[in-house]
């Protein structure tokens, strides 16, 4: 669903991006973990079309820039950007005519989950923060994309959001859509993984596979922090 092959990204000298190469597809989850800086969010906005970047990345086989591939995509922002002057239903109102969608019922599906039912009639600024990330979460799967993008989507959740995005997760990958998940929060990962790239300084530093014959290898943990820590891949 997703392909990615030799994505290299320069700020002026500054390489954020250096010739990553990496696949997810459909019914897969994958990871990007890293700390602060690596080069996640980057790799992410490129994938979303945000960036200029040298290499390839294709949706559903589509150049990531094409409106095909755009239809294809949900994308959710590390910082939440809602319209100040639209309510909550009105923002998922536009997406779903952005697409050229009818009202089947799921955006509403969507603000109960996510508790944001009694908050429809309010405005895009007299959200919380929190309440802004929940409801750029709930316009960018409005449109049931097959490929859905996550950069640091937990951070400012209340634990209830956050159960429910993770139920999410799960709900997503076995309908057969494929994720990519950005995060520096290891436990936020949990066990519903497929793949986890590891990030360093712009590049992959190791790739983790969860697979049952690999119970017995290093932890993802240890592995994060060997890396992290410890100055290398292993």
């Amino acid at each position: 669903m997703l392909e990615i092959e030799h994505v290299t990204k320069k700020y002026g000298r500054v390489v954020a991006n250096d010739d990553i190469s990496f696949t997810v597809d459909a019914g897969q989850i994958a990871i990007l973990l890293g700390p602060n800086g690596a080069g996640k969010s980057t790799i992410i906005k490129c994938i979303a079309g945000l960036l200029r970047f040298d290499g390839r990345i294709t949706i559903g086989g589509y150049n990531n820039k094409t409106l095909e591939a755009k239809r294809l995509l949900g994308y959710i922002p590390e910082t939440p950007a809602v319209y100040d002057l639209l309510t909550v239903e009105e923002h998922l109102e536009f997406v779903r005519r952005a697409y050229r969608m009818p009202d089947d019922g799921y955006g509403k599906q969507l603000l109960e989950r996510f508790e944001l039912a009694d908050k429809k009639d309010k405005l895009g600024k007299e959200l919380s923060k929190g309440m802004q990330q929940k409801l750029s979460i709930c316009c960018a799967l409005v449109h049931r994309p097959l490929l859905n993008v996550f950069d640091e989507p937990m951070v400012g959740l209340d634990p209830h959001a956050i159960k429910e995005l993770k139920a999410l997760f799960r709900e997503q990958k076995k309908a057969g859509a494929a994720l990519l998940i950005s995060t520096h929060l290891i436990d936020s990962v949990e066990d519903y993984w497929d793949a986890t790239h590891i990030m360093i300084n712009g590049r992959f530093a190791a790739t983790k596979y969860n697979r049952p014959d690999d119970l017995q290898a290093q932890s993802l943990e240890e592995l994060f922090f060997a890396i992290t820590e410890g100055g290398g891949a292993k």
